[in-house]
């Protein structure tokens, strides 16, 4: 009688060892990719800058005539800190929103000095032509 050899278990289950193992990867680099999002978008929303767009917007009474409160960021938007020769510059786009409208804070500024000073900050909203200056 001939003896039959079984087939070892990695043998037989080859497809699900491989399946499995791409599968662990591509969560891993999923995790890797929202961690990074989320600390560069939390690094961006404690800077001085945004803080101080926001804080400006939420007490301006023209941006609450428009957009009703609570106005509350409405996303990340863009952003572009540079930092040369020992000068930090940050532009800001901030997208907002109220229950009656949306719009964007825009910002510039420039750190001098350890203080933020600001060339540009203002909110325009959607749909209508004038910004409203908050460097007043």
């Amino acid at each position: 009688m001939e003896e039959q050899r079984q087939k070892s278990w990695f043998a037989r289950n080859w497809g699900w060892v491989l399946g499995g193992g791409c599968l662990t990867i591509i969560i891993i680099v999923v995790l890797a990719v929202g961690g990074l999002i989320y600390k560069v978008s939390d690094t961006i929303k404690e800077s001085e800058p945004y803080k101080h767009a926001l804080a400006e917007t939420i007490d301006n009474e023209n941006v609450i005539e428009f957009l009703g409160t609570p106005i509350e960021t409405n996303g990340l938007g863009s952003t572009n800190y540079t930092y040369k020769n020992g000068s930090t510059t940050a532009e800001l786009t901030i997208p907002i929103k109220g229950p009656k409208d949306e719009g964007s804070i825009i910002v510039s500024a420039e750190k001098i000095n350890d203080e933020w000073a600001y060339s540009l900050l203002y909110v325009k909203i959607d749909g209508e032509t004038e910004a409203i200056n908050l460097l007043d």
